[in-house]
């Protein structure tokens, strides 16, 4: 009978369970990559520790470092020693505010054994994913199923190539349950996989037409200025976009201005599984930069209003052919923006489609060109003075606004240019 094998994750089901912390030395330094994946244990002056990044009820297993380092009590702990002492590797380490001894776990063994066709999905890092530690090994594991015969003899050990997974033999698993330890989740890893043939090839399929797409969109980014690779504005899945991923990019530009552009409405339509550009369109929107925390983007003006135009421009077809052909005012909810944007009626006018002479008119894809659609915040006084006059109203102010030569940028502190 062949082995089973399972994943061993923290249990997150319980929202009354604390959160720790990054594994601190004793002079308060992050320990990081020092502990991961060592043969030989690693010699510390003093204690480690981890502080609790938000109480709650304490685990007998609980994850460290976002996710990386097991943090264990001494019943998991001595489990492990006794069952795999060749696999694992304990350190002491003091968690806030806890009297008992806790263990930080450092499993050392790495065997090659993720079985690719079994799997759901597997993804291995490339050149355009601007993560050079993961050229040649897995970006991502979907559905993992490993091959048990390739394991040998370990209990305890990360997959090659993948080592953000735990995984442990059965009888670890049955062992560590016996002990009635908290924040225990398995999930097994062998037998059949967890997709039909036809569903992965589905997935297969999926993943040829949106991978190329986001790859040519960072090309394009990277030309307007430095991509910000590091802060994260709110990302969802949307089924209303093309490819059902919604998704922004933020460009540092000259002058310290900041270029937020929309992701995923050039996307291929999933639905067809077929080559296109979605929408045909991505839109953009430049400003001051912003003084927000790197977490925090999702709450500034410039990317709400963004947000609220983009939903506009998903619901009504005839709003995004006219953006692609021209000029186009829009009037979007005003929750959140600054009040000199803000109408009397409680709304707030953006105009799109203005030409800009350091932003491109549109960008290639693999799919064929993309329309890159400007956003420009309105003042009242500028909205009240294009519904008077509409279509020519929209051309008298694209051009008050490049003589300025700030055609397209957005600010919320300016004089109106009527």
């Amino acid at each position: 009978m062949s082995k089973r094998y399972f994943a061993l994750d923290e249990d997150m089901s319980s929202p009354e369970r604390w959160v720790l912390h990054d594994t601190l030395d004793a002079h308060g330094k992050k320990v990081g990559p020092r502990l991961y994946l060592n043969n030989a244990p690693i010699r510390f002056d003093g204690r480690l520790r981890v502080p609790i990044l938000h109480p709650g009820s304490p685990l007998d297993y609980s994850l460290a470092d976002a996710g990386d380092f097991p943090v264990v009590t001494e019943k998991v702990a001595s489990t492990l020693a006794e069952l795999a002492p060749g696999d694992v590797q304990f350190y002491p380490v003091d968690v806030d505010t806890r009297p008992e001894p806790y263990f930080l776990v450092n499993a050392a063994r790495l065997v090659r054994c993720i079985d690719e066709a079994a799997s759901e999905e597997v993804r291995y890092g490339e050149p355009e994913d601007n993560l050079p530690d993961k050229l040649g090994y897995y970006l991502s594991v979907y559905g993992m199923r490993i091959d048990p015969s390739k394991v040998g003899d370990a209990k305890i050990f990360r997959p090659w190539g993948y080592p953000a997974a735990l995984l442990v033999a059965e009888e670890v698993k049955d062992a560590l349950e016996r002990t009635g330890a908290t924040g225990l989740k398995f999930r097994e890893v062998t037998g059949p996989g967890p997709i039909s043939d036809e569903e992965r090839a589905y997935k297969r399929k999926c993943r040829e037409l949106l991978e190329p797409p986001p790859a040519a969109r960072r090309v394009a980014w990277k030309s307007l200025g430095a991509l910000d690779e590091l802060t994260v504005a709110p990302g969802a899945i949307c089924y209303e976009w093309p490819g059902h991923r919604q998704d922004w990019g933020l460009i540092h530009r000259e002058a310290g201005r900041l270029l937020l552009v929309s992701e995923g409405l050039s996307d291929p339509f999933i639905s067809r599984l077929e080559p296109s550009v979605g929408f045909g369109l991505e839109l953009a929107l430049e400003t001051d930069a912003i003084e927000v925390p790197r977490d925090a983007i999702g709450q500034c003006w410039p990317y709400l209003l963004l947000k609220r135009v983009s939903k506009e421009v998903v619901a009504h077809e005839h709003l995004r052919e006219r953006a692609k052909a021209g000029l186009l005012v829009l009037e979007v909810a005003a929750t959140g923006m600054p009040s000199s944007l803000v109408t009397t009626e409680g709304c707030v006018g953006v105009l799109l489609g203005l030409e800009s002479l350091t932003l491109p008119r549109q960008f290639p894809t693999p799919f064929g060109d993309v329309r890159l659609v400007t956003v420009k915040a309105l003042l009242p006084a500028e909205l009240e003075y294009v519904s008077k006059r509409g279509t020519q109203g929209m051309d008298e102010l694209a051009r008050r606004f490049a003589e300025t030569g700030e055609e397209h940028v957005s600010r919320a502190s300016r004089q109106a240019v009527v």
